[in-house]
This record gives structure tokens, C-alpha cells and sequence, in this order.
């Protein structure tokens, strides 16, 4: 199985459209505006017009409306929700978009990961970042061997840490419910730039 790739927090519209051109399958803009990758409103326009790859809202227990503004806004695709969304509130989420969901968790040893079970059958992907306050971005990895307490059949994206160095040590896990790798700030001059050549670089790596 070909593994897909997400780059996320991006934010100016020059970047955007060089990430854009890249073997991408997903690109994630952050609507928290604690986050130094909040995309705010100045790349709107350009976002919303964007027909491809795939457009992901990244939010952190945000309420409906604000979630629903934001897709109509920015013509996103997809949501992930990134903070203590409850499984209800991903069910009513999921009815009123009618678009593909993605539930995050933070991982570190003491995860309990039953904590997941509610959500299967909900949701459509998850994704295991490393656990902060800061809800991501961290540039940390967390220890994947954890992965193996992971039980349920739902696939799930890998973020937290991943780098043009351990990219390939990731896809040696070799779990079939691997369904995509998420790069963000190992690949960035700065935050919510990034930088194109290690990406094509690395990119050209997952995807030979």
C-alpha cells in the first residue's frame, strides 16, 4: 500500500501553491489561533479557490458554527479535530458536513487507549501526534512502538516529530492501517513556511 501524505500548517499563498504542486495528497490549514500556524483570514481567498490536493481544517475544540463558517469560508474537504471533541459532538459534526473526519490524539506511555473505542464507526481516519499542551507542532516524535497497543481496524495518519530523517524508520512500522504520514514543522523555514526542497526531497522518498 502507497502511503499518502499531509503537510500541514500552512499559511502564506505563494508556499501554499509550491506545497500544492508537490505529490501531495492532503494540505491542513490550522484554525486555532493559539497556534503560530493559524492561517487567519489574509489567505482566503486563494484557499478557497485551491481545487487540489485535498483541503483539511485543523480545529481545537472549536464549536459547530465556527467549524461550519470556516468550511463554507476556506471550501475545505475535510475536518480534524485536534482537541477533547467528544464523540457525540464528532456524530453531530460528521451529519451536518457530511464530510470526512479526522479525530487526533496526543500519545505518550501512560495513553489509554480505549479511550478510542467511542469514536470507531464515527470518525473516518485517526491521527497519533505527540502529546503536548499545545495540542501539536511540537517537532517531537513520540515513541511509535506504542502503536502496537492500537487494537481497532480504523486507519490512522502518523504526525508528531516526523523529520527527513526517521521518515523511512515510520514506514518501516509497515501496519496496514498506516494510511498517511503528516509533515509539518521539521520541514519549515519558518512556522507556516515551508521549505520546498526538503519536502520534494522527502516526499520523493515515501512515495518511490
Amino acid at each position: 500500500m502507497v502511503i499518502k501524505v499531509k503537510v500541514c500548517g500552512l499559511k502564506y499563498p505563494d508556499n501554499i501553491a509550491a506545497v500544492s504542486s508537490l505529490d501531495v495528497d492532503f494540505i491542513g490549514f490550522i484554525f486555532y489561533d493559539k497556534s503560530k500556524r493559524y492561517v487567519g483570514h489574509d489567505s482566503k481567498q486563494y484557499i478557497g479557490s485551491l481545487k487540489q490536493p485535498i483541503k483539511v481544517g485543523v480545529f481545537v475544540n472549536a464549536d459547530l458554527t465556527e467549524i461550519c463558517t470556516k468550511i463554507d469560508e476556506f471550501n475545505l474537504n475535510m475536518i480534524q479535530l485536534h482537541g477533547n471533541e467528544s464523540p457525540e459532538f464528532c456524530k453531530q459534526l460528521s451529519r451536518q458536513t457530511n464530510l470526512p473526519l479526522i479525530k487526533a490524539f496526543g500519545i505518550d506511555h501512560d495513553f489509554d487507549w480505549s479511550i478510542l473505542n467511542p469514536y470507531t464507526g464515527i470518525i473516518d481516519y485517526f491521527l497519533f501526534d505527540t502529546k503536548s499542551s499545545s495540542y501539536g507542532g511540537t517537532g517531537v516524535a513520540f515513541d511509535w512502538s506504542q502503536l502496537n497497543q492500537y487494537k481497532l481496524e480504523d486507519p490512522y495518519f502518523l504526525s508528531g516529530g516526523l523529520d527527513a530523517d526517521n521518515i523511512q524508520q515510520a514506514l518501516a512500522i509497515n501496519d496496514p492501517r498506516l494510511y498517511a504520514l503528516d509533515l509539518n514543522s521539521k520541514f519549515e523555514i519558518e512556522p507556516g513556511l515551508k521549505d520546498i526542497n526538503l519536502l520534494t526531497h522527502s516526499i520523493n522518498s515515501i512515495i518511490k
